[in-house]
């Protein structure tokens, strides 16, 4: 049975090492601030602000949220950004996505400074990333992928890691990170070629293709380490992109849920401490 690398223990450590972080903050007289921006009432955008005010609350970091109606204009929702810019005490935001439909999701994105854009949803931020540079950050999901290989002491230097997607939000960025920790990546889609054999071969698999149960246990070996990105909700059950029966093949696995999303929230507040110390 495989070690299932839950995500509590890694961010209550990364909670610890915030609250001191922001106790020394405190005494220089800066109180890290967080801005929320929520269009509409969606169920996950409402479980994921929640997570974030109490999360906040547990290290001492103060979080306000904007909720704008989801049909706001688009010069409606970049005039509170245009503010959150402006505003000295305010030392990163977080735009809950997707923006409505009827709004240029690249414009908005790229409106908020890449300094308080605390979940490198801009080119600039992403673009800092990818040449190796700070000043921005990565997307925190990626983010957290990395905070559960380092807190489970996972090798990565010269690991070959094959991460399945390819997206701004997880793939890309995961692997700018993973080559940041001289492992060897590979990113595959939906048009590479055997999937299965490319799986087979990594020392760590991430699983971000969004496709609940689409990795298959003949897939992986003993041995291996997965990170299971996927949240699919099937029959009203959370599911990842990992079949369950990988638990019983490879060496560790994150569950779902409970595994990178629970440090996702804890990384969130660990840029905006980062942001605060910077400012």
């Amino acid at each position: 049975m495989a070690e299932l690398l839950k995500g509590a223990p890694v961010a209550s450590a990364i909670a610890e090492d915030l609250t001191a972080r922001i106790a020394r903050l405190n005494e220089k007289g800066v109180q890290p601030k967080l801005t929320v921006i929520r269009l509409g009432e969606r169920g996950g955008d409402l479980f994921y602000e929640r997570s974030i005010q109490r999360f906040c609350g547990k290290v001492g970091a103060l979080c306000e949220s904007i909720v704008l109606p989801e049909e706001s204009t688009q010069e409606e929702l970049l005039d509170v950004i245009a503010r959150v810019n402006e505003a000295p005490e305010i030392h990163g935001c977080l735009l809950l996505r997707p923006v409505p439909k009827h709004m240029d999701a690249a414009a908005v994105c790229e409106a908020l400074r890449p300094e308080k854009d605390l979940d490198g949803m801009g080119t600039r931020a992403l673009g800092a990333l990818f040449a190796g540079q700070k000043g921005g950050f990565a997307p925190c999901t990626a983010s957290a992928c990395l905070e559960l290989l380092e807190h489970y002491k996972v090798p990565l230097e010269g690991a070959r890691v094959t991460v399945l997607g390819r997206s701004l939000v997880i793939g890309r960025p995961v692997s700018q990170l993973l080559l940041q920790k001289n492992a060897t990546v590979t990113v595959c889609h939906s048009r590479s070629r055997d999937l299965p054999a490319l799986c087979r071969e990594a020392d760590v698999l991430i699983a971000a293709i969004g496709k609940p149960g689409f990795v298959k246990a003949e897939w992986l070996h003993e041995g291996q380490t997965v990170l299971d990105v996927g949240a699919s909700m099937v029959d009203g059950v959370m599911c990842g992109d990992v079949e369950s029966a990988a638990q019983e093949r490879v060496a560790a696995v994150t569950p779902v849920p409970g595994g990178v999303g629970a440090v996702t929230t804890a990384t969130l507040i660990k840029h905006l401490v980062e942001a605060a110390e910077r400012a």
